[in-house]
């Protein structure tokens, strides 16, 4: 039996056990108390309350100990409790937890900066600040190109996903659950097609140049380039379903971005920090964002994210107009420098690629065999299965395939615009017997076995 460190001390067993059925009694008591106290509009995947973590397993209030595919979304890459991180909260913590950087700075908000303007894509001079999260680092990014630019018009894409305050809502292309009754939404923003092969109306083999010539046609005619501040896309779409634009889409979007003067803004909330095989997924065609939006994996589970871009642009905004009390809190930076650390020392991107590797390798043979997978795509640990009614790509909703894998305690999400994919998020320190024998489950819950 492999262990991982959890808690900065004891070993964490990684094996999937059960002792009760999925929730167990004492999940569904304190499930009980959330309904009571907590909004039934904050959701819950799987009700089962957690009280340990680590490596590739989330052991919970009944003694269940079950296969981690989701890392909190992206979150908990290098795992949880991972002891670099430990070390350095503990520390800190002692210290002290809070000034504020904008009343009376520290040298670790410094030290993260500087590290993102020397990893993230480009070697040109950047800047980054700090924020608290994915939606905040976007709303940033579209403050400052808008000031830099003097142009008030954003471009966004169809099946994106960057948030829930009002910009990032406006953003975010899918309604359910995310836009649905809380209109009016932010103006000036356009939203043009993703190059989503599987669906391209011609074929995957035409999606990337009509995709591209679609949306710098519609923005062209319907909003005028000399208007656009950003363009703002994730490299890998991921609440609308982990969809790989069509390769050569991305370079011809900043291709039109750079002829016209507009900012092209890479979300990498989601794939930043070694998930797709590369430290950043724009690294994989050779995308050099202006300005590039981190969180999630930047932290290890402490809230912070980052805005790095351009120091041109980010030096455009005057004293003040950037900031915000817990921005880059000290805690968190203390996080982020240790999981800067576990990634380089455990060698997390090539990690990434092998487990890449081992998923898509089985779950295409999988597919072959199982006739309601549409479609298998992802890069690195950041893999799903797109369901669809057999001979048809009619969407399967994806929601009873993962409750049968989450009652044989495998735990995994679902995404997609139409509800019917199943993403895959594991640890990237998850041990290679609980990969295989999480796909094993998967395989039985997809074959109706």
């Amino acid at each position: 039996m492999t262990t991982a460190t959890t808690h900065g001390g004891p070993q964490l067993p990684q094996e999937r056990r059960l002792v009760t059925e999925i929730p167990g009694p004492r999940s569904r008591e304190l499930f009980a108390r959330k309904q009571s106290a907590v909004p039934p509009g904050i959701g819950t995947t799987l009700p089962v309350f957690v009280t340990h973590a680590g490596g590739g397993v989330v052991v919970d209030a009944d003694g269940n100990s079950l296969i981690d595919f989701g890392s909190g979304i992206a979150v908990t890459s290098v795992g949880n409790a991972a002891p670099r991180v430990v070390e350095r909260v503990q520390k800190q913590v002692a210290d002290f937890t809070h000034t504020c950087f904008m009343v009376t700075p520290y040298e670790s908000y410094v030290e993260v900066c500087e590290k993102l303007n020397g990893l993230t894509p480009g070697d040109h001079e950047k800047r980054t600040f700090l924020v608290n999260s994915g939606a905040e680092a976007v709303e940033n990014a579209v403050k400052v190109a808008r000031h830099a630019t003097g142009r008030q018009a954003v471009v966004v894409f169809d099946h994106g996903y960057h948030g829930r305050t009002l910009l990032t809502m406006t953003l975010t292309a899918k309604n359910m659950p995310y836009k649905q009754g809380f209109g009016p939404f932010a103006p000036e923003v356009h939203r043009v097609p993703l190059a989503y092969p599987f669906r391209w109306p011609t074929g995957p083999e035409n999606c990337a140049d009509e995709a591209a010539a679609q949306a710098i046609d519609m923005i062209n005619k319907q909003v005028g380039a000399e208007n656009v501040a950003a363009v703002v896309i994730e490299p890998i779409a991921g609440e609308g379903g982990f969809i790989e634009p069509a390769r050569g889409f991305l370079p011809k979007i900043l291709e039109f971005c750079r002829a016209n003067g507009i900012v092209f803004i890479a979300d990498e909330v989601q794939t930043g920090f070694a998930r797709t095989g590369d430290l950043f997924a724009c690294e994989d065609e050779g995308i050099v964002p202006d300005i590039i939006c981190t969180a999630k994996g930047i932290a290890g589970g402490l809230p912070l994210a980052a805005v790095t871009g351009r120091a041109e642009l980010l030096d455009s905004v005057h004293v003040g107009g950037l900031g915000g009390t817990y921005g880059g809190n000290p805690l968190a930076c203390e996080a982020a420098l240790g999981v800067l650390e576990t990634i380089e020392q455990e060698k997390l991107v090539e990690r990434a690629a092998h487990i890449g590797e081992v998923m898509l390798s089985r779950l295409r043979a999988l597919r072959e065999r199982v006739d309601i997978i549409g479609d298998v795509r992802g890069r690195g640990a950041m893999i799903a299965i797109e369901l669809v009614v057999p001979g048809t790509k009619d969407p399967l909703p994806a929601g009873e395939i993962a409750a049968k894998c989450h009652a044989e305690g495998l735990l995994v999400l679902t995404a997609g615009t139409y509800g019917n994919v199943l993403r895959f998020l594991p640890p990237l320190v998850m041990p290679d017997n609980l990969l295989e024998e999480g796909l094993s489950i998967l395989e039985k819950a997809l074959s109706g076995d």
